[in-house]
């Protein structure tokens, strides 16, 4: 029975079954974009501060204000 909170039921499998947990595979296969490929934004050392911070909250990382840029940067590439 699918899950109606999961947006992309297939991605999610196959992402639990790829060994992510299933808390980041939802988040995974819940993002508006899930599945595409891009590659269109900038690499996140050419961000600010400020948008690291917000890109953190819509993420879930915890302590993102007490966070310096590159602190940041490897919370959101280690999420």
């Amino acid at each position: 029975m699918p899950n109606p909170r999961i947006k992309n039921e297939k991605q999610y499998e196959a992402l639990v079954k790829k060994g992510y947990s299933k808390e980041k595979s939802a988040r995974i296969a819940n993002t508006p974009d899930a599945g595409e490929k891009g590659g269109k934004a900038k690499p996140y050392e050419e961000w600010t501060k400020e948008e690291l911070q917000k890109h953190a909250s819509r993420v879930g990382i915890k302590g993102r204000s007490y966070m310096n840029k590159g602190t940041l940067i490897d919370s959101l590439r280690n999420n």
